[in-house]
């Protein structure tokens, strides 16, 4: 059971990561270094974001759930 929540949490939190770095900045961050051209000129950006900002918060309560699952798998 520990060793099943360990591998989702890992596979959540470079998930995270990956989520993280492609939603769209403000200007000169990392989105802008790995084609922030492209990206803008893309029709349909805003329902992109709105659905990647969502797929991250879903992902981000996964995650949060399995570090407090783990937290008291330890602890027991």
């Amino acid at each position: 059971m520990i060793l099943g929540l360990q591998i989702l949490l890992m596979l959540t939190s470079v998930l995270l990561v990956i989520l993280i770095l492609l939603h769209r900045g403000k200007g000169g961050g990392l989105s802008d270094m790995f084609g922030g051209s492209v990206t803008s000129s893309l029709g349909g950006s805003a329902r992109a974001e709105r659905n990647l900002d969502r797929i991250t918060i879903y992902l981000a309560l996964i995650w949060v759930a399995v570090v407090v699952a783990l937290g008291l798998l330890v602890a027991a």
